[in-house]
């Protein structure tokens, strides 16, 4: 890949027109950038930092944010880095569980939960970037105007050096951050609140261990609430609120941190303090997620409080649901409106999450007294239930993506705008493989049973396969559901041929001999190119 730096040269537009450029290069723009590099489109990427950020923001991710990153080809990579499958407890003031839970699988095909240090994460996601040499990346290069025309956006970006290059690319993804300079150009809102409490978050290495210290733990002391967060690669977090009457400046200083957590058993000569940083919690949705060719993304669509672990993951998830489409659009697959589909699933589902980890965070920073006293009692109770700390978190804890609207057909099915789940399976050759390797990110029919024509699917050249069930002898067109996963999951919705869409997400479905409806209006599958599709 060509990596320029300002340090470098500075040119004028002589560069042809790019697909897409992408603004920002945290973990939603880097994963963009992955997914597009991938399906050959032509990138730029403009950051205004030199490095990766080295404060560890998020902390953790899940099984379907994996599920993206594998179709980078790098989840396997990133999990070695990662913490898989910690316990998690609420706590009261003495240390006391009231909620125990672990995390259950959705069958995603990865763990259910990972404790990740963030700078190593993104250092993973950058090195891949340098796979594709259709991806220039502009470091310590800032975006400072957009000018939108009927057939591009020009792109005014400044050097460190104060060098100017004007680019050009059909379609913009802004994923700078909850300051968002483009949103602030695009005179787009970005309403919501920011909560009052501010909070220092620690980050240090763990130099000797202590009982339990890779458990997740939310201490809902009244006194001064607390997360205590195991991290990979030897880190540990630490989140404390500044409470009335502290010094924000001395609660950040490393005497104020030791006396903090020797309250949990924590000495001076177990950890090292790398940084401690303080931050403001904001629950923020931008009014529009789209303006012309210029798609907002992550912190700069939305901001939510971390209590759930799914910032990060929310921008992964918007550009996971992106850029297939933008491709689809750049390849003349599908016509242009299919762009507006993107809010259209994204937001719900992004405000559905963000109102849970409110819910969540109401029970970590509860101060009154009498009121925690009746949480901790009533909670306690209910989590001798057997599985309800499991099903707390499964059920209420992170909805699970489903689109109500957006890119599917009509009439709906109970299987239309949900994921499929992603299995092992056994391919031709008798191999195994998870399925969205041998989906390959391409609209495809999948079979329940005997196929029926689709000629409505089949002129256009969708492929097919069809779904047998374990045990059955592997063949050309056909995938075992070695894990029994599949087939139940189609039964259970009462359909047996699925039209997919490029994420696995199901366009439409209908029982046993029935034919599907027709593709989206416009619908013209190309050939997948191996180099950009810009000249």
């Amino acid at each position: 890949m060509s990596r320029i730096d300002a340090r470098d040269r500075a040119e004028d537009s002589a560069h042809s027109p790019y697909d897409v450029a992408v603004i920002g290069y945290g973990p939603t723009g880097v994963t963009a950038a992955n997914l597009l590099g991938a399906m050959g489109l032509r990138v730029v990427v403009v950051e205004r930092d030199a490095e990766v950020f080295a404060r560890a923001r998020a902390i953790s991710t899940d099984e379907e944010v994996l599920r993206i990153w594998q179709r980078t080809g790098l989840a396997e990579r990133l999990k070695r880095d990662m913490l898989a499958e910690r316990p998690l407890d609420f706590v009261d003031a003495h240390g006391r569980p009231f909620i125990r839970a672990r995390p259950t699988p959705r069958g995603h095909g990865h763990p259910p939960q990972m404790f990740i240090y963030q700078p190593a994460v993104e250092q993973v996601l950058r090195d891949g970037v340098d796979r594709y040499p259709n991806v220039e990346v502009l470091l310590r290069h800032e975006c400072v105007r957009l000018r939108q025309e009927a057939d591009g956006v020009e792109l005014t970006v400044v050097g460190a050096d104060d060098s100017l290059r004007r680019l050009r690319a059909a379609y913009v993804v802004a994923a700078d951050g909850g300051s968002s300079l483009t949103r602030a150009q695009l005179n787009v809102g970005y309403e919501g609140r920011t909560y009052e409490d501010r909070w220092v978050v620690i980050d240090t290495e763990m130099l000797k261990p202590w009982p339990d210290h890779d458990k997740l733990r939310f201490r809902c002391d009244p006194a001064r609430p607390a997360v205590d967060c195991p991290t990979p690669l030897g880190h540990h977090r630490w989140e404390f609120p500044i409470l009335p009457g502290d010094d924000e400046k001395h609660l950040t200083t490393h005497d104020a941190i030791y006396a903090m957590v020797s309250g949990y058993g924590i000495g001076r000569d177990q950890i090292k303090i790398l940084r401690a940083t303080v931050y403001s919690h904001h629950v923020r949705f931008a009014a529009r997620f789209r303006v012309g060719r210029v798609f907002l993304a992550g912190d700069a669509a939305h901001a939510m409080p971390p209590w759930i672990g799914q910032g990060m993951a929310a921008g992964v998830r918007d550009v996971a649901n992106l850029c297939w489409k933008l491709a689809a659009v750049l390849r003349g697959e599908l016509p242009e409106t299919a762009l507006d589909s993107y809010e259209a699933e994204r937001k719900p589902h992004v405000k559905e999450v963000t109102r849970r980890a409110v819910f969540v965070g109401r029970i970590i920073t509860e101060r009154r007294l009498p009121v925690t006293r009746i949480r901790d009692t009533a909670l306690r109770a209910v989590d001798r239930v057997p599985g309800f700390g499991n099903w707390l978190q499964d059920s209420h804890w992170i909805p699970v993506a489903h689109y109500a609207d957006g890119l599917q057909a009509r009439p709906r099915s109970k299987a239309s705008g949900h994921q499929l789940p992603q299995p092992w399976v056994t391919v031709a050759d008798g191999s195994r493989a998870r399925l969205d390797d041998v989906l390959g990110g391409r609209w495809l029919l999948l079979n329940g049973g005997l196929p029926v024509p689709q000629p409505g699917w089949e002129r256009p050249g969708v492929p097919s396969l069809t779904v047998t069930p374990a045990g059955s002898r592997p063949a050309e067109g056909t995938v075992v559901d070695s894990d029994g996963v599949l087939l139940p999951w189609m039964a259970e919705r009462r359909v047996a041929t699925l039209a997919l869409r490029p994420d696995a997400y199901v366009y439409a479905a209908v029982p046993a001999g029935v034919q599907l409806p027709p593709p989206p209006a416009g619908f013209a599958p190309a050939p997948r190119p191996t180099t950009s599709i810009a000249q």
